[in-house]
């Protein structure tokens, strides 16, 4: 092991739609901003603060997709990748540097009405994401559960 680690994990909110950008040969990227709150109550004056932290996402090809297609503005999701930066140059010559959260993993927390149309609750790539990301309610069964017993 190399001893580093470069793993990011945000729950925040969409603040603009996905934009996909597709490429020759069938693969595409899409890239979105998610916001991110801290809150907390100022010592010297006692009011409340509220602090916004916004985080550039990219997914590639089929995430893209399922994001572009369920995803918009506003709404509440779970990412989990690693932190990347790129540089390119400016129009004026000058070194540009942007820091990205490269997805491996998402998952869709705003609930949309039951209107008979279908909307996967989540696109995990990885099941055992789902059940980490979204908190579960308490059961009131005094069974123990099963593998068996499990919706999905």
């Amino acid at each position: 092991m190399s001893g580093t680690l470069n793993k990011v994990m945000l729950i925040g909110h969409l603040g603009d739609d996905v934009k996909v950008t597709y490429f020759e040969g069938g693969n595409c990227i899409g890239r979105f901003p998610i916001a991110t709150n801290e809150t907390y109550t100022s010592k010297q004056t006692g009011e409340k603060v509220t602090n916004t932290e916004w985080h550039n996402v990219v997914v590639r090809n089929k995430a893209a997709e399922i994001c572009e297609k369920y995803l918009n503005k506003g709404d509440r999701v779970y990412v989990e990748g690693r932190i990347k930066t790129r540089k390119w140059q400016g129009d004026d010559g000058k070194d540009r540097y942007t820091t990205e959260v490269h997805v491996d993993d998402f998952t869709f927390l705003t609930q949309r009405p039951s209107d008979g149309s279908e909307r996967p609750a989540s696109s995990a790539q990885q099941p055992s994401t789902q059940q980490q990301a979204a908190p579960q309610q308490p059961t009131q069964s005094s069974e123990p559960s099963s593998d068996d017993d499990l919706p999905f």
